[in-house]
């Protein structure tokens, strides 16, 4: 469906953010970028959309072909949806305000600035009913909690009728039943619509439960890239050892998932 090809990215200051990468990501398949902070993943999502020109390389969609002009670019990006780890809302509209903002790259800008016609209306309220807060429809959104908010960024993504999801740290914020929700709204978008999610983590146990295939960087570089059931705690742990740094939490050891096995500790 989306395609990457020697892809690569530099920062001033001599920093490469990603080395000559080459992936394919599948319609419909629910992909998990892990790795540890500064590993990629985010800069990997950003070159996705082309919200970060890539150094060298192309990205090619099925059907527009390569993102190389303004216009190709443009319909890559009103159908694929963002869903930031801060949710980027606009705090003083309602709920249902900011779903319809995932309409307005369907209209012109002088378009845009009258009220969205009915069909849309009705569906920014579809997508809150489906993210289960059509209840909260009216309510400004800076009164609704971290997940609240989080499930108003869905239906926003929703309200795009997207063919690809772009999930950036999606329930980094979240407490952990709060982010098993979030992941289990958007893995069952993906299965249900057939729309490929590309979603970065750096939990490894949300990584395993939801991914139907996990790819792990470190320093920029693809480490790993295979099913769950491949990810064994050996390869774990040569990820993270691979990595300029390690998250400072629990699931940076690959031993507070599997407990009963004699690992070599890493320092953090």
């Amino acid at each position: 469906m989306i395609r990457v090809e020697d892809l690569s990215l530099d920062f001033p200051g001599g920093i490469t953010a990603l080395h000559s990468l080459s992936l394919e990501f599948r319609t419909g398949e629910f992909t998990v970028l892990l790795g540890a902070s500064g590993a990629g993943k985010s800069s990997l999502i950003r070159c996705l959309n082309l919200l970060q020109r890539p150094t060298t390389g192309n990205v090619l969609v099925k059907g527009l072909g390569k993102l190389d002009h303004q216009q190709t670019i443009r319909r890559h990006r009103r159908q694929t949806a963002m869903i930031f780890q801060q949710h980027q809302l606009i705090g003083r509209h309602t709920a249902w305000e900011n779903v319809l903002l995932g309409r307005l790259a369907f209209f012109s800008t002088w378009r845009s600035l009258l009220p969205l016609p009915f069909g849309d209306q009705v569906l920014a309220l579809e997508c809150l009913k489906r993210v289960g807060l059509l209840n909260k429809a009216m309510e400004r959104v800076d009164a609704l909690s971290g997940g609240e908010q989080q499930r108003v960024g869905i239906a926003r993504a929703l309200a795009q009728q997207p063919r690809l999801i772009l999930a950036d740290e999606p329930v980094a914020s979240l407490d952990p039943a709060t982010a098993q929700k979030i992941l289990d709204l958007l893995q069952d978008i993906s299965k249900n619509d057939g729309i490929t999610a590309i979603v970065s983590l750096h939990q490894v146990e949300l990584a395993l439960t939801y991914a139907d295939r996990i790819i792990a960087l470190a320093k920029g570089k693809i480490v790993f890239d295979g099913p769950p059931e491949d990810l064994n705690p050996a390869r774990l742990e040569r990820i993270y050892q691979a990595g300029a740094s390690l998250a400072p939490d629990r699931l940076a050891r690959p031993e507070a998932l599997w407990p009963s096995l004699n690992l070599v500790t890493m320092e953090e």
